[in-house]
């Protein structure tokens, strides 16, 4: 498990071993919003695994106010796709393995604004976020095998920045939302299906596939947004 926060992730750890009886779950600290953490995760990967068989993207932030990763990227943007567009790059030196990218439906929110990626003339969190979670999956067209996962409105900390009339909001339509665990079940899907090696590229919610944005499927907006990350990375993908 690739972790900001090392203290948590011990609970978590702890939590997983007692209910699985797995004893084997290593945690190591990760921070998307810093290249210098990525890399040096990334290093401990491709040094200490023989391989790596799945690749989770999880980690996100939602909404939050306006502030830049410790590489000048816009936050948003900056954890939740080129943080894990880095990883990619960086942890695939060996061999290429399946994607599983979380978005949301709030990728309906965004358009991919090339000439302003890093909201710097206009800022707005929730297009922002809506703007990440389209690159999300507009990712999973770079070629390799990659889901794309809506996973519900989930209860957890993703909502600490959300404003007070949105709570109001939340807290009228929990009883709708999902646990985590609920969350969690379309990402294992994506996981563990075998006939899904074939699907790559597709978006899924509710353990099936599901209708994304047309802006979603453009592949030649995939493309831009490609050479983009990459530019904006200073990485060579071959």
């Amino acid at each position: 498990m690739a972790c900001r926060d090392l203290e948590k992730a011990e609970r978590a750890q702890k939590e997983i071993m007692e209910d699985s009886g797995n004893q084997n779950i290593v945690i190591r600290n990760l921070d998307l919003s810093d290249t210098k953490s990525i890399r040096e995760f990334a290093e401990v990967i491709n040094n200490g695994e023989r391989a790596l068989h799945i690749l989770i993207n999880n980690a996100g932030i939602m909404m939050c106010p306006y502030s830049k990763t410790a590489d000048g990227f816009e936050m948003q943007f900056g954890v939740n796709h080129l943080g894990k567009v880095f990883f990619m790059c960086y942890s695939f030196k060996r061999s290429i393995c399946p994607l599983i990218n979380l978005s949301s439906m709030a990728h309906s929110w965004g358009t991919i604004a090339l000439d302003d990626i890093n909201s710097e003339r206009s800022y707005h969190s929730r297009r922002a976020y809506g703007q990440s979670k389209l690159a999300n999956i507009l990712f999973t067209h770079t070629g390799v095998t990659a889901y794309a996962v809506h996973p519900g409105i989930v209860r957890t900390e993703l909502k600490r920045h959300m404003n007070l009339g949105l709570l109001i909001m939340w807290k009228v339509f929990r009883p709708f939302t999902k646990s985590p665990v609920q969350g969690a079940q379309t990402t294992i899907y994506c996981a563990v299906q075998p006939e899904l090696d074939k699907e790559s590229g597709a978006y899924y919610s509710n353990c099936r596939p599901s209708r994304c944005t047309r802006a979603a499927r453009d592949d030649e907006m995939a493309e831009k947004l490609w050479e983009l990350s990459c530019k904006m990375l200073e990485i060579v993908w071959n």
